[in-house]
């Protein structure tokens, strides 16, 4: 009876370090696991939340224009504004598509309208006409927005983290420019 009740101990310690060696390889497998997936979600979102900040802004900034450009075709009379507005719309929907591409590749989601800001100008604006509209348009569409989508990306060439977001702000910020000085010439043909 006393080798059965030994053979019972034993079996009851080896049966308990059995247990718990099953749940510490459940428990390290799990880590290894967790781990995985963490490193899988990294890859999904690969860039800070300044970066995804920055992103945004120059998604809203893009949206922004083409909007204010498909008002300008439709509401313009004059032949120089609708052909900014033309070339508006063109420019920043391949910008916005380069920055669709990156941010995909990043794993960072982007606005699909403008922000209150600009979606409020655009109420005002939809009661204008003529030359009232125009100047507007050409004011804030063109000389106003174009000095703050230049000054966010050379923030962003300068200061974002991800070498390819800089690299997408430096190439942006040289058609943003141009856009910039014909704005102010026409400007100064719609006073």
């Amino acid at each position: 009876m006393e080798i059965i009740m030994l053979n019972k101990k034993n079996l009851s310690r080896t049966l308990g370090a059995a247990a718990i060696a099953v749940l510490f390889g459940a428990s390290l497998a799990h880590a290894q696991s967790t781990d995985a997936s963490n490193s899988t979600g990294a890859s999904q979102s690969q860039v800070s939340k300044k970066d995804r900040d920055y992103m945004a802004d120059i998604a809203h900034a893009n949206l922004s224009e083409i909007s204010a450009g498909q008002m300008a075709l439709q509401k313009s009379q004059n032949s120089d504004v609708k052909q900014f507005a033309q070339k508006m719309i063109d420019d920043h929907t391949k910008a916005e598509d380069e920055l669709k591409q990156l941010a995909d590749a990043k794993g960072v989601t982007l606005p699909t309208e403008p922000d209150m800001k600009h979606k409020t100008e655009a109420k005002t604006m939809k009661m204008m006409s003529g030359n009232t509209f125009d100047k507007e348009y050409i004011k804030h569409g063109g000389v106003a927005d174009h000095e703050a989508t230049q000054k966010l990306l050379q923030k962003v060439e300068k200061n974002a983290q991800d070498q390819d977001l800089k690299a997408y702000a430096a190439k942006t910020v040289q058609t943003v420019d141009e856009h910039l000085a014909m704005a102010k010439q026409l400007e100064q043909k719609v006073k």
